[in-house]
């Protein structure tokens, strides 16, 4: 039986590019409406204090968001890499136990969660109409929340690569 990581693994197809943007989406959502609460409230700008019932309202929304931004991202994936030949390399150096040690994708999280804060804003401001709730950015506090969902990006990058090392520790111990 050859072995798996000899196996070149096939390229994420739809459902896994929006399971994971789901996921991610949904963890930033929520990170992002809290460090919009805290930007908007440490600089005294914009307003934005949504109910609980409106937070799973958009949230609905955003749902749908995620879906398209899934969709077009890997549309554009597949026009720079048509192949995914640096996904199939990616996929077998993790395999192969030669990806990241601690933090999984360090740049990608900064990236994502700072990009995930302005989608939400965006939704937010968006879907504003829809539910008649009162909701205002100022570029500075979008800005501010992005870096401030940083840290929870860094957290969430910290916690898996935690989880491939426990993974790994106990695939070497059995």
């Amino acid at each position: 039986m050859p072995s798996p990581t000899n196996k070149t693994p096939a390229p994420p197809g739809v459902a896994i590019w929006v399971l994971v943007t789901l996921l991610w989406g949904t963890v930033f959502y929520w990170t992002s409406i809290f460090m919009l609460q805290l930007a908007s409230a440490r600089l005294g700008q914009g307003l934005f204090n949504p109910s609980q019932s409106d937070k799973i309202s958009v949230y609905g929304i955003h749902i749908g968001v995620l879906i398209v931004f899934a969709l077009a991202a890997m549309l554009v994936k597949h026009m720079i890499d048509p192949g995914a030949q640096k996904q199939i390399e990616r996929k077998k150096a993790i395999a192969e136990g030669r990806g990241e040690q601690l933090f999984v994708s360090f740049a990608g999280s900064i990236a994502t969660s700072f990009f995930f804060t302005g989608l939400t804003a965006l939704t937010f401001l968006v879907s504003n109409s829809l539910f008649g709730y009162s909701a205002s950015f100022t570029l500075p506090v979008v800005l501010l929340a992005g870096l401030f969902n940083i840290a929870a990006g860094l957290a969430a990058s910290l916690v898996v690569g935690l989880v491939f090392l426990i993974k790994k520790t106990v695939k070497k111990n059995s």
